[in-house]
Order: structure tokens, then sequence, then C-alpha cells
């Protein structure tokens, strides 16, 4: 999979689909990479999309400079990814982080965005000590010492023993993540808040979530919801914070159907 320059740093990047298909840019979570979308792949592709998914700063196979991130930032590596591949709009689906980032986006690049998914996400993450902590965990014992609270977090009990070689796959993409990347995004998510600024957003969007996400819980969500003029709100029931893995085929129907595919 190729990697290109943007915003001062080399990101890795997949397209999927046809060239000539309507371009959808994918923006993966916290502490996964592109591959976290492999659910959603084969039905976006089908429906016309040129799927356009990377692993965002400090994730997968992308640089992971030291130090703090901030939101800003990962929203103006997306828009330089898009500008490098010569993509002047797209429509775009980020989920948690990548959601967090898509509000930013909404927000600063609305020309660039067609429709916006936000996907169990939040427009503000209390509490500075749960980030601090998180940090110190992970400073001391790499991202081995989260990778099991981050799973119960991600999916609900019963996914967790019907899911387990899929689990597997999203365990291994916890401890693939630079624990330096993981830290600077951490910061970034820590020093967010966006409730004052995505009124402002005018762009159609959908806010899904996991009806049992235990992280950016369906509250959030419907706070989201109701600060987006005229959005979209839909949740996916027996699903917690890593929906579109654990119930792909209602996460990308919701999709398809606010895309009009």
């Amino acid at each position: 999979m190729p990697h290109i320059g943007a915003n001062g740093i080399t990101l890795h990047y997949r397209i999927d689909g046809p060239e000539d298909g309507r371009p959808l840019l994918l923006s993966n979570s916290l502490a996964s990479n592109l591959h976290m979308w492999d659910p959603q792949i084969a039905d976006l592709t089908a429906a016309g999309f040129r799927v356009i998914r990377y692993d965002s700063r400090g994730h997968g196979q992308s640089d992971a400079p030291d130090g703090a991130y901030s939101i800003e930032t990962l929203a103006e590596d997306a828009v330089a990814l898009l500008d490098g591949l010569g993509i002047e709009r797209a429509d775009y689906c980020g989920l948690s982080k990548g959601g967090m980032v898509g509000q930013m986006l909404g927000v600063r690049h609305r020309g660039r965005v067609k429709k916006l998914i936000l996907a169990d996400t939040s427009a503000h993450m209390p509490t500075q000590e749960m980030w601090d902590g998180r940090v110190r965990t992970v400073e001391k014992g790499g991202m081995a010492a989260v990778v099991d609270a981050t799973i119960e977090r991600w999916f609900t009990p019963a996914s967790q023993q019907r899911l387990k070689q899929d689990i597997d796959t999203v365990r291994e993409m916890i401890l693939g993540t630079p624990p330096q990347g993981f830290i600077g995004c951490c910061r970034a998510i820590q020093a967010m808040d966006q409730r004052e600024t995505i009124g402002g957003i005018d762009t159609p969007t959908l806010v899904i979530v996991g009806a049992d996400d235990p992280a950016t819980t369906p509250e959030h969500a419907r706070e989201i919801h109701g600060l987006i003029k005229g959005s979209r709100y839909a949740e996916i029931p027996e699903a917690a914070h890593f929906s579109n893995f654990e119930q792909p085929d209602a996460f990308t129907k919701e999709m398809l159907s606010f895309l009009g595919a």
C-alpha cells in the first residue's frame, strides 16, 4: 500500500473501488488503523464508491512523531491527503477520534466535505485525569498495558464471545499502534472541546453510535446531533464503541442510506 507526504509527515493509505467512483474518505479511531474499515469495503465499493482510507498520524504505518498532537493538526493531515491525491471534495466517515477529526473538517473545511458521518464520537471528552492515566499506563507498559481494557470498551460481552477471531485481529491493531502516536493522539483528544463550534456545520451530517457504547455514549452522540442543525441520528443495537466492526451490516446500511447510494 502506498505512502504520501502530507502536512509535514508521511501517511500510509489505501484506495479501493472504481477510479471514477465517488470519493469517500474513512478515518480510523484511536489505537486502530485503516484495516478497521475492512468490514465495510466490499459493500461500499460495490455501491460505486472510491474508498480512501489511511492510518492517521501516530497509527499503523504512518509517521508517529513525538509530542502532543491536536485535532486541528489531524484535520489538516486529512485535507493534505486529499490535496496530494488530487481530490477536491469527498464524503467523509470517521469513528471515535476519526469522528472528532470529522467535526473539525466540518467547521474548518466545509467546502471539502460533501456528506459527513460522525460515528461513536464526542465533541468533548472529559476527564483530564483519565487521559493522564492512560498516557502514564502506556509510557510504563506500552500498548499491551491497555489492550484488554480497550477491547472491553470496544465490544459488548456477547460479541467478545461471538467474534473471537475478529477480535484477535483488532487486538493486533491495538498492539501495533506506536506508543508515542497513541500518546500524541490522547493529548489531542484531552485538549479538545468542539461544543462551541460544531453548531456552524452546515454539511449534511449523520451521527451514528452503538447503543451500548460506554466510551462515547449515545448521550455524547445526541449532544452532537442536537448541536448540528438538520443532522440525522442513528443507534446500532447490540454494539459498543467499535460499532462498524461489531455490527457491520447494520452500520454499513446506515452509511449507504445516508450517502444516497
